[in-house]
């Protein structure tokens, strides 16, 4: 979740610690809204190296962005 929070802070410009409670915030409405099979998988990308930016994909695909 590191590699998010840094790369929020980097695209808004806003300091790490309220990059991070955005992502905790957003990560888990994803985590309440999503299906269960979806939603246990969070952490396991966020875990991952490329995490960040493969959540970003995958959150883009679920609102139809390519």
């Amino acid at each position: 979740m590191d590699e998010l929070v840094k790369l929020v802070a980097k695209k808004t410009g806003i300091s790490q610690e309220m990059a991070k409670t955005a992502v905790e915030t957003v990560v888990n409405f994803l985590k309440q809204k999503l299906p269960k099979p979806l939603a246990g998988q969070i952490d396991a990308v966020l875990g991952n190296a490329g995490g960040a930016e493969d959540l970003l994909k995958g959150v883009g695909g679920l609102l139809g962005k390519k």
